[in-house]
């Protein structure tokens, strides 16, 4: 078949058509009760170079692309509280957090060995398949009605401590990307890159400290903000103001040669209810999905689509066995970490099920790789298929494991 040529149209005629398609198909995937990210993407690839080849990829795209990573990674870290990673490491429950984490990596690994990929490739890999996307799992378990469910809080805290350590391994892989020569040289760059995350992570758990000292003082903190923001005039200053907290961050770990967005992630996560106050949290919360999820997701996503080449896809069983160890061993390590915490086998096998939601957190890791050119388009391409596919058919087998378990408990 003949490739269509591609029309050339002004930049924000482009935005404007990006923007306006990946609505509408985010819309329809809503009403199908999917997440709107994957009607973005389809939007991408239905205007990109794929199909239609109206649309393309540049450099000034790029710009929104990365503004839209650093604020779906705030929405992210604004979902999560410190508290709860610790809770998902206290007693047996941490085997859930470890096996659905190293199980997967391990796959990951597996299959870039059978496919002979570099290490690097192959690590950026393991760490896509590995990770259960936060904001995808609360949207599917707030459907079911299950959020609040004994088995849907520990997929919750599960999520999030994937969440938390894949960033830091993003940090260390960001670190040692270039040219090393030999293993010795390999392994001196990863014992340095891991003594500057746990630098971060230190600075992080002093600032935590700090601020957790304050909340203790009964709104002292929060009157301090409020009394600082009658002060100035402005009606987004506190926007402001919390937003150069999470910059702060974002700049010390880009200075210690870790991505910017492992600094935005643990930056915003610092910023709880019980700091700021529930109004404050409230309205931060609001503005940043608001420009996020109404404008900069939607063109992050749907430019994920533009960059997506179906023709790429020409290894069908590299595709094949990248989706089946994806689904396969996040079930398997759930299902065996929620075993030894002493769950019956029907509840293990819906945290299993559970934790195989990927998407933002899994695209945005693949968008950087592609970006800093770690993995090449085709990789990128059966990344994004991966995602899609397991994020349209978890809803299906969660609900489905969920009334499995539920006789399970009826019958008790």
């Amino acid at each position: 078949m003949k490739e269509m040529m591609p029309i050339e149209i002004p930049f924000f005629a482009n935005l404007l058509l990006l923007l306006v398609v990946a609505r509408v198909l985010g819309e329809i995937f809503e009403h199908l009760k999917q997440p709107s990210m994957i009607g973005e993407i389809l939007a991408g690839i239905i205007l990109g170079p794929s199909l239609l080849n109206v649309s393309h990829f540049n450099s000034d795209l790029k710009v929104f692309t990365e503004m839209a990573v650093f604020l779906l990674v705030i929405m992210a870290g604004l979902e999560v509280n410190p508290k709860e990673i610790f809770e998902a490491m206290r007693g047996r429950k941490i085997w859930i957090s470890i096996l659905g984490f190293i199980i997967p990596i391990a796959s990951g690994f597996a299959v870039g060995h059978l496919f002979q990929l570099d290490i690097l490739t192959t690590t950026f890999l393991a760490l896509c398949i590995s990770i259960t996307a936060l904001p995808v799992s609360i949207r599917i378990l707030v459907d079911l009605k299950k959020l609040n469910s004994d088995i849907g809080q520990r997929i919750i805290t599960v999520a999030i401590f994937n969440d938390v350590l894949a960033l830091m391994i993003l940090g260390i892989l960001m670190d040692i990307r270039g040219e090393q020569h030999s293993y010795s040289e390999i392994l001196q760059t990863i014992g340095i890159s891991f003594l500057k995350v746990v630098g971060f992570l230190a600075f992080v758990v002093i600032f935590y400290k700090l601020l957790n000292k304050a909340t203790q003082q009964v709104d002292w903190l929060k009157d301090k903000l409020d009394k600082l923001l009658q002060f100035l005039k402005g009606k987004e200053s506190l926007f402001a103001l919390l937003f150069c907290f999470i910059l702060l961050f974002a700049t010390v770990s880009e200075s210690a040669g870790l991505h910017f967005v492992v600094g935005a992630f643990f930056g915003s996560m610092l910023l709880t209810k019980d700091l700021l106050g529930k109004e404050n949290f409230h309205n931060l919360e609001k503005s940043t999905t608001s420009i996020t999820m109404g404008f900069l997701a939607p063109i992050f996503f749907a430019a994920i689509g533009l960059e997506f080449d179906i023709k790429s896809l020409d290894n069908l069983y590299f595709l094949f066995i990248v989706v089946l160890a994806s689904f396969g061993s996040k079930i398997l390590g759930g299902y065996l970490g929620a075993r030894f915490a002493g769950m019956s086998h029907r509840r293990a096998t819906t945290i299993g099920i559970g934790l195989n939601a990927r998407g933002i957190m899994e695209l945005v890791i693949a968008n950087i790789a592609l970006q800093e050119k770690i993995i090449d388009i085709s990789l990128f391409s059966v990344l994004v298929l991966m995602g899609i596919l397991t994020t349209i058919t978890t809803p299906v087998f969660l609900n489905w494991a969920f009334n499995w378990s539920d006789k399970e408990a009826i019958a008790e």
